[in-house]
């Protein structure tokens, strides 16, 4: 990961706020040569400094409204072919590896009860797992953020 600097923060400060951005309007708003912008987004993408440009869809508005976190124990040999059916498995949406009493933090989404109970068994069914415990989502207190950090690193002087 590329070492980021005032610019690149402000950059991507202004990408948090503005997704879809075209790059002359973050030129015009960061007073960059649309060059500069362009150099400085393909860098920061070669860097690894974006996650995805996938747009965030929720999974209700798919049909999906049911959310929850499978706390997955694994016998540790048989890891990472279990990584490899739970990303097979289309109701998982992340996977997690954890230190601790847990192993893999699987989120996953499903239509209801009875489809997460599906759910669970298929990744009790995989090879190598030994353990899961589902807990539902009730809500989303604090949705995935970065901006605290990106302020928090301007202050810093990074």
């Amino acid at each position: 990961m590329a070492t980021l600097d005032h610019v690149d923060l402000e950059l991507l400060a202004a990408l948090s706020e503005d997704p879809r951005a075209t790059v002359v309007a973050l030129a015009e708003r960061l007073h960059l040569s649309r060059n500069t912008v362009q150099a400085r987004m393909a860098r920061l993408e070669k860097s690894g400094a974006f996650r995805s440009f996938e747009r965030a869809i929720s999974t209700a508005a798919l049909g999906f409204p049911l959310e929850a976190f499978i706390a997955v124990g694994v016998r540790q040999p048989h890891l990472q072919k279990i990584i490899s059916e739970l990303s097979r498995i289309p109701e998982v949406l992340q996977v997690h590896g954890l230190s601790g009493q847990t192993d893999l933090m699987t989120f996953v989404a499903c239509r209801d009860a009875r489809h997460l109970f599906d759910v669970d068994a298929r990744i009790m069914g995989i090879e190598g797992v030994e353990r899961a415990e589902t807990s539902l989502v009730m809500s989303e207190s604090i949705p995935y953020r970065v901006t605290g950090l990106m302020e928090l690193a301007k202050r810093e002087g990074r």
